[in-house]
C-alpha cells in the first residue's frame, strides 16, 4: 500500500503505517477521552482519559497488527510469501506476493484471522476478570475484549475482501472447482453487504447518529469498491492468462552502465528515445532499475557529475520470468508499486515489461473485441 511508512520488521516482515491510520488513532483516542471512559470511570481527570485513551487506541491497533501476523504467519507455513502489512484506517492488511493455489490454503489464511482476534477477546476478559473491579486497568482490559470480539465477528461477516468473505469464497472454490466463479459469486455478495452497511449509515445519520452513520456508510463504501475491484481484477487476470510476460516485453533489452552520467540518461534516453526506466548492467549483470522519477529527485546541477549508480533503484529487485503469466505479472507491478518489470531467464536479462506495454496491449485487445 502506498503512502505508508515503515515501522520496523516481525518475523521479516515488514511492518508499515499508511498516514490513515494517524486520522484513525486520534479519532478512537479522542472518541474514548471524551465520552466512553468518563461514562465507564467518573471522577478521574481529563489527563486520566487521555491517558486511557491513547494506551487503548495503542493496543487496539497492536491487537489489529497480531490479526494480521496470524493471516501472514500461517501463509508463510503455507509456502506463500508475504511482503509486508500495512496497518491504515480501516485495520490492517497482509500484502501476500503469492495468492493461494488451493481452496484448502485460503480457507486456512482466512480463518485465522478471526479466530485470533476472538481468542484475543477472551485473553482481555480474563484480564478484565482479575483486576479491581472500577479500575483503569479493568475498563481499558473490557473495552478491548469487546472490541478484538467485534473485530473477529465482524471479518467472520461472508462479505469479501474481508475474511468472512474469503472463507465464502473457499467454500464455493473447494465445491465448484473454479477460483473465477467463487470470485465472482464473494465478491457480488460483498458489494451487496457494502450496499446494506451504507444504507444502514444512512439511516443512523437521519436519526441524529451523524458521526456513527457517516462511519458506517463509509465503511461500507469501501467494501463496495474493494469487491467490485477484486472482481474487475479477477476479469483481468482471466483475460489474459494465456499471455506471458515475454511476449510484451521491450527487446532486444535497452541497458545502461552504472558509470553513465544521469545527463546522459536523461538526454540520450528519455529525452531521445522515450526510455522513461531503463535496466542498469554491470559486465552482464543486473545491478538496478534508473528511472526519469529518480532522476527528478536530483538537483539538474549534479546530473553531469553524478552516475546513474547513485540514484538507480538497487537489488532486491521485483522480476518477471519471460513465460510467466502476464496477470501475475500485473499483481506484482501493483503489489509493489512499480511501473516496470525486469524479465529474465536463468539470470540472464532479456528485456523489460512496463506498465506502458500492458496498456496499450488491454486497450488494443478492447478495441479489436
Amino acid at each position: 500500500m502506498q503512502s505508508s511508512f515503515t515501522l520496523g520488521r516481525v518475523a521479516g516482515i515488514r511492518i508499515g503505517i499508511h498516514y490513515t491510520w494517524l486520522f484513525a488513532f486520534l479519532l478512537i483516542a479522542w472518541s474514548l477521552a471524551a465520552s466512553y471512559y468518563p461514562d465507564m470511570l467518573a471522577g478521574q481527570g481529563a489527563t486520566t482519559y487521555w491517558l486511557l485513551g491513547i494506551v487503548s487506541a495503542l493496543l487496539l491497533f497492536v491487537s489489529v497488527l497480531a490479526h494480521e501476523l496470524s493471516h501472514s504467519l500461517v501463509a508463510r507455513r503455507l509456502g506463500l510469501s508475504v511482503d509486508s502489512i500495512t496497518l491504515f484506517i480501516f485495520g490492517g492488511v497482509s500484502n501476500l506476493t503469492t495468492e493461494p493455489s488451493t481452496a484448502r490454503n485460503e480457507f486456512l489464511v482466512a480463518i485465522v484471522g478471526p479466530l485470533s482476534s476472538i481468542v484475543l477477546a477472551g485473553i482481555f476478559w480474563v484480564i478484565g476478570r482479575l483486576t479491581p473491579p472500577d479500575s483503569p486497568a479493568a475498563a481499558v482490559a473490557s473495552y478491548l475484549a469487546f472490541v478484538n470480539l467485534l473485530l473477529g465477528a465482524f471479518n467472520l461477516v461472508p462479505g469479501f475482501p474481508l475474511d468472512g468473505g474469503r472463507v465464502f469464497r473457499s467454500l464455493i472454490w473447494g465445491t465448484t472447482g473454479s477460483l473465477r466463479r467463487a470470485t465472482l459469486i464473494a465478491s457480488y455478495v460483498g458489494q451487496a453487504f457494502g450496499w446494506l452497511l451504507i444504507v444502514w449509515g444512512l439511516s443512523r445519520v437521519l436519526s441524529g447518529d451523524l458521526f456513527g452513520g457517516l462511519w458506517t456508510a463509509f465503511i461500507g463504501w469501501f467494501l463496495n469498491g474493494a469487491a467490485e475491484s477484486t472482481r474487475q481484477e479477477q476479469t483481468l487476470q482471466q483475460s489474459v492468462r494465456d499471455i506471458s510476460a515475454g511476449s510484451l516485453m521491450e527487446q532486444p533489452s535497452v541497458a545502461v552502465p552504472p558509470a553513465m552520467p544521469v545527463s546522459d540518461f536523461v538526454f540520450e534516453q528519455v529525452m531521445r528515445f522515450g526510455h522513461r526506466a531503463l535496466p542498469v548492467v554491470d559486465s552482464g549483470r543486473l545491478v538496478g532499475i534508473v528511472s526519469l522519477s529518480d532522476a527528478r529527485k536530483l538537483h539538474r546541477e549534479a546530473w553531469q557529475t553524478t552516475p546513474v549508480s547513485q540514484i538507480m533503484t538497487p537489488p532486491p529487485l521485483a522480476t518477471v520470468g519471460s513465460n510467466e503469466n502476464l496477470g501475475a505479472a500485473i499483481a506484482l507491478m501493483t503489489q509493489r508499486g512499480v511501473h516496470q518489470l525486469p524479465v529474465m531467464d536463468d539470470g540472464q536479462l532479456l528485456g523489460l515489461l512496463t506498465r506502458a506495454d500492458v496498456l496499450r496491449y488491454l486497450q488494443l485487445r478492447h478495441e479489436l473485441t
